[in-house]
């Protein structure tokens, strides 16, 4: 059998000074869904002339003062039409546009403000540090309506300003939607009238970071108290920001989480809690009437600061433990005749939605929503994976697709040894752009219910409004063209360069996005036993710069330059590095590839794998694919509380030289390493010898995400391996691994 090691670039283009007389490249994200270029360029260093045909005064104010702040405003300038049309004459009603660069000047029509404002953003980008542009006629409509980011404002508070300036952002590349995670239990955010204690107490912590806190006692403590952490927005800044979005075409939705995390109210209002105590619960006591009084009052409030048609509930990991014990709520669940306690979940979301329609509004939640039956006319956002969206869209329901694989932008976008500390996975930017938020499962007719897709910053390991852009960007330059463009249209290659492009602008515009080090960083994918083995190597520099060795020794000014694919053995240690000219230039980054001997035999559970984390089924452990970073990238299988324990039959009795498997950490997401792993063999399947019992050496609290190979070698003969690895014994943690290679 032969293998096949590829390199695969990813290039990082900045902008070249424009050379007379050549056509000047778009460059625009999202990529228009339908661009004609003509010959010639505009040049536009005097400037435009601007003027508005069938447009309101206010509407045009508008829109010309995000022209003036961003080019020259002059009458000697080229002409820049903005004209609001028929919507018989262009191709889409809502939000389409059509953007004409000729000889006369500039032309954006649309039926539409929002259509005229993203003609205008696509011109803004066109004209960035440049003095010409190419004749284009761009056609242009997004594939979805809804387009979303969500910042979470609850577990690390950040500024109205700093916010203003990511809608800027979300607005540039034609993002509608920001979903605003305003309550959680490290802190409540909004500020109502009625119930003064969510701000006074409930938005101020004892320690700043979230992992202090969440580390401590978890005590809330009263405004201006020294020392206190916390921040909230008063009703005119939700207002003022509001309005801020309104004028960009970004509808702002607000979050008001029920009926879990919540712990934040129930310390200020324990009442409301099955316990009556505070620091006791996190859910709501669905059974106590007064719950409903609460919820409908601060809804009431948010309703009326916020127009959007929708408002978000939450509605997501809700412990069910006191609603078992707690008196009133089982007498709920008899009253209304409720199956059990998801039931009783369902009860408060029907209700809840009956009151926001009641107001004009309707109802968004996590796919937990759909636990116990889903309210009639709910929205549901899909964030465990696809499911929730197929099953809400296949019910007749909308869905808004967000499944933390591709929409987590907490995750590593980058190896974990080089990045600050996150949550744990690996998200990196080709992930994002690869996804397509309709799923197959699903027809014509039910594919109509995906409203869009959203990404997610959740804030735990996010302390800094710095550290918000730098996980934001340029991951959300991927997204915005995933909501927009066409799938036919799309590809990574060109956006890889568009996006790289966009980077040095970012900067300009005074945003931080992630860039990538000169070193260079290869992950792996074995397509098959029988097929190729693909490194993507991670860089700033061309190929040519790339040497490699596949003999163990550093590359050198001899050794050979990457040029296309390369045969190597079965088993093979590859090693890259940049080169400037003759000299090294960054580390040598070395890997490991072996064929073992287990690939593909039976695989026996002794102890059963969680369903949430299978990774493919039974032989995912002897398959030759190698996990990533991300251990729900579908490689990495999870056991949870009991640890692992698994027998592979290779078929006949034989000589077994090495055993090892590769184990994560990652604590955010609960991921451990085991206590001790045990390897042993036999012939029989019966009686086994032990080979070695491995203890770990690592602490629980180590942070990042982090990797360790649990093995043995020595000299053995047996049919059956046998691999067990012992959980640490922390309730609800997790135990990954993602390959066990037998030589």
């Amino acid at each position: 059998m032969k293998k096949y090691f590829v390199l695969s670039l990813l290039l990082v283009l900045f902008s070249c000074k424009q050379k007379e007389g050549t056509q000047v490249e778009l460059n625009l994200i999202p990529k228009p869904n339908n661009t004609e270029f003509g010959k010639g360029n505009l040049n536009i260093s005097s400037g435009f002339n601007a003027v508005t045909k069938n447009i309101d005064t206010e509407s045009a104010e508008i829109l010309l003062t995000f022209l003036k702040n961003s080019v020259t405003i002059s009458p000697s300038g080229k002409k820049l039409q903005l004209v609001m049309e028929n919507p018989s004459e262009l191709p889409a009603p809502h939000e389409s546009y059509m953007l004409t660069v000729n000889s006369d000047g500039v032309l954006i029509s649309a039926s539409s403000e929002a259509g005229l404002f993203y003609g205008i953003q696509s011109l803004l980008q066109m004209v960035e540090n440049r003095t010409s542009i190419p004749f284009v006629k761009i056609e242009d409509a997004p594939r979805f309506s809804y387009r979303g980011a969500m910042i979470d404002c609850s577990r690390h508070f950040v500024s109205l300003d700093f916010l203003k300036k990511q809608i800027d952002l979300m607005a540039y590349y034609k993002l509608n939607r920001f979903h605003w995670h305003l309550t959680d239990g490290p802190g409540w955010r909004i500020e109502i009238k009625k119930y003064p204690e969510l701000t006074g107490i409930a938005a101020w912590r004892t320690h700043a970071t979230w992992k202090e806190w969440w580390d401590s006692e978890r005590i809330y403590l009263p405004e201006g108290t020294p020392g206190a952490y916390g921040g909230y927005y008063t009703q005119d800044e939700a207002r003022e920001l509001v309005c801020y979005a309104a004028e960009r075409h970004i509808t702002v939705i607000p979050e008001i989480e029920m009926p879990g995390h919540s712990e934040e109210v129930l310390a200020v209002y324990p009442h409301l809690s099955c316990t009556g105590k505070p620091y006791t619960s996190s859910e709501f006591c669905i059974g106590n009437d007064q719950t409903f009084e609460f919820l409908e009052n601060v809804l009431t409030e948010v309703i009326d600061i916020f127009p959007s048609e929708f408002i978000h509930v939450g509605g997501d990991e809700a412990s069910r433990e006191h609603w078992k014990k707690c008196p009133e709520c089982q007498a709920r669940i008899k009253a209304e005749g409720l199956k059990d306690e998801a039931g009783l979940q369902s009860y408060l979301i029907k209700r809840i939605e009956k009151f926001l329609n009641s107001k004009g509004r309707k109802l968004l939640g996590w796919d937990e929503i759909l636990d116990g039956g889903l309210a009639p006319d709910a929205t549901v956002m899909s964030w465990r994976g696809e499911q929730g969206g197929i099953t809400a869209a296949q019910s007749g329901h909308d869905a808004v697709m967000t499944p933390g694989e591709f929409c987590y932008f907490d995750a590593y976008q980058a190896n974990p040894g080089t990045q600050p500390e996150a949550i744990g996975g690996f998200l990196p930017i080709e992930k994002v752009y690869s996804y397509d938020p309709v799923p197959a499962a699903l027809s014509a007719e039910e594919a109509k219910h995906i409203l869009g897709v959203q990404a997610n910053l959740w804030a735990e390991y996010i302390p800094t409004e710095q550290h918000v852009e730098y996980m934001l960007y340029p991951r959300l330059l991927a997204l915005a063209e995933v909501a927009w463009t066409q799938p036919g249209n799309k590809s990574w290659t060109d956006f890889r360069t568009r996006v790289n492009s966009a980077i040095p602008v970012l900067q300009q515009k005074g945003y931080n996005p992630f860039t990538l080090s000169n070193e260079v960083d290869f992950s792996h994918d074995t397509d098959s036993v029988e097929n190729a083995i693909t490194v993507t190597l991670s860089t700033e520099k061309a190929p040519a710069d790339i040497r490699y060795t596949t003999d163990g020794s550093l590359p050198d000014a001899q050794s050979p330059v990457y040029s296309g694919p390369v045969q190597v053995p079965d088993s093979v240690i590859v090693t890259a590095q940049l080169f400037d000219g003759e000299k090294p230039s960054g580390p040598a980054v070395t890997r490991r590839f072996d064929y073992h001997k287990a690939i593909g035999k039976p695989v026996f559970y002794n102890i059963p794998v969680n369903p949430y984390y299978a990774a493919g089924g039974e032989k995912a452990l002897v398959n030759g694919l190698t996990g990533g970073l991300s251990h729900g990238d579908g490689r990495w299988q999870g056991f949870m509380t009991n640890g692992m324990d698994v027998t592979i039959d290779l078929g006949s009795t034989q000589s077994v030289y090495s055993v090892n498997a590769r184990f994560m950490q990652s604590i955010g997401p609960w991921i451990w390493f085991p206590k001790e792993v045990v390897i042993a063999v036999s012939d029989d399947n019966k009686m086994f010898t032990e080979l070695s019992r491995i203890k770990n050496s690592v602490s629980e609290k180590e942070a990042g995400t982090l990797f360790q190979n649990f093995g043995w070698q020595g000299a053995a003969r047996g049919r059956y391996i046998r691999y067990k690895a012992i959980a640490n014994g922390i309730k609800g943690g997790w135990v990954f691994l993602d390959e066990i290679v037998v030589w």
